[in-house]
């Protein structure tokens, strides 16, 4: 149990919130309540729907701010999934003259923003001209009412003044585009976040909003771009336009065939299931946030909204490759942590780091004899035939069933690969 969780429990204990809920399909609480347990601002903070306290999962609750010290709780439907990007990915890249945005060193959102400015990205995608950053950062949000789904049909919620963030805001001749940005590549996201900063100017100014969400990861820029069709409905938003942008890295298909050359075969590790993990842009990613500091697998189930097994699946999938290590703290908890390879890859400059991962992929059988049938024969093997290569390549004893399971990581693993080569 969390201290979240403890405190919560507590929480609703005290103030019998369960049984106010039951009567009157809600419960204000202020922040000085909350207080009384442990920190509001780690109290509220729930960004994806796996985040929130086991009290609140196990009846259904969210919580939302309506004030600067008042959250509301009920059962809303609060949480957003994000709809599967696109394969296609368009090739971009900052201006010659640009040395401080070198893609090894966007860090942050902020960074990642202005990254995206920078080499025309959001020019593209917002189809606006002049944009000029404007209304960024912290503000009051005003008064407004909207509606909210919840179990028992729409309910009517009434926001004073509460405190919202907006990570970043272009206005351009005919839009004003208000985003909200991340690193971590979850599968949904709070439509608060979204939802109170289009409220706030939608009231003040005369032009068009477009709400768009970024995510940025290894070089890659996902975006989608939200339309609410009703105004004073918080679930009334719809996907209007999704978009993938990728630094340009110049890696051509002699690289990839050069590595193939060069890679020596490794021993399959004995104790480290065999990959469980499809998306290796979700893998570099997890890599990127324990570049920054160790964490516990909580930590990152929290960070991408995972369920334990699949936050295992990735740091298992790391291990594999050599560039994540399983640790103690001095608390005997288990903690996650770049191993040496994974520090250095992690620091390469962003051509080199791709090349680099490739190699520790194709350092494997399977995976080197995959891409290699792929090259030869212009398209993915079937996953008979990749079920084949995995019984022949001296990996752990698997039962068919896990085997079939885990051509599905062969597949994405080398699909990631090729979707590196620059035609």
């Amino acid at each position: 149990m969390t201290q979240n969780d403890f405190a919560w429990n507590n929480i609703f204990e005290k103030y019998h919130i369960l049984d106010k809920i039951k009567e009157q399909g809600e419960f204000i609480i202020s922040a000085n309540q909350i207080k009384e347990f442990r920190e509001p601002r780690l109290m509220t903070k729930f960004d994806h729907e796996i985040n929130l306290p086991d009290i609140f999962k196990a009846n259904n609750l969210a919580i939302l701010p309506i004030s600067r010290g008042d959250y509301i709780i009920s059962r809303f439907s609060a949480y957003k999934t994000f709809e599967a990007p696109n394969f296609e990915m368009q090739r971009i890249s900052a201006p010659d003259y640009i040395q401080s945005l070198s893609p090894q060193f966007l860090f942050s959102e902020s960074i990642a923003l202005n990254y995206a400015h920078a080499s025309s990205i959001l020019d593209d995608f917002l189809e606006d001209d002049e944009l000029v950053s404007t209304v960024t950062g912290r503000m009051s949000s005003g008064n407004f009412d909207y509606y909210i789904n919840t179990n028992a049909g729409k309910k009517n919620v009434s926001v004073l003044n509460s405190q919202i963030e907006i990570d970043a805001a272009y206005e351009g001749i005919n839009y004003l585009s208000l985003f909200e940005a991340k690193r971590d590549m979850s599968d949904d996201f709070l439509i608060r976040q979204l939802y109170y900063p289009y409220r706030t100017w939608e009231r003040k100014i005369t032009k068009p909003i477009k709400t768009v969400f970024l995510i940025f990861s290894n070089g890659v820029f996902y975006l989608y771009q939200y339309e609410f069709t009703d105004p004073k409905d918080y679930n009334s938003l719809q996907l209007k336009k999704q978009k993938n942008y990728v630094i340009s890295t110049e890696i051509s298909l002699n690289d990839i065939e050069n590595i193939l050359q060069k890679t020596v075969e490794v021993q399959e590790p004995i104790n480290i299931p065999f990959p469980q993990a499809n998306s290796m842009p979700r893998l570099v990613n997890l890599i990127e946030w324990l570049s920054e500091r160790p964490m516990s697998l909580q930590a990152i189930t929290n960070k991408y909204a995972f369920e334990k097994r699949q936050s295992s699946y990735y740091t298992d999938a790391g291990r594999y490759l050599d560039l994540i290590e399983k640790t103690s703290n001095s608390n005997k908890d288990i903690i996650f942590k770049l191993s040496k390879q994974g520090e250095h890859i992690v620091k390469l400059r962003y051509r080199e780091r791709q090349l680099a991962i490739i190699s520790k992929i194709l350092e494997h059988r399977v995976f080197n004899e995959v891409l290699k049938i792929h090259l030869k024969s212009g398209e993915m093997p079937d996953k008979n035939t990749i079920v084949s290569l995995i019984k022949q390549s001296n990996i752990c004893k698997l039962s068919d069933n896990t085997i079939e399971r885990r051509s599905s990581t062969i597949t994405g693993w080398i699909n990631w690969i090729l979707n590196i080569i620059e035609k």
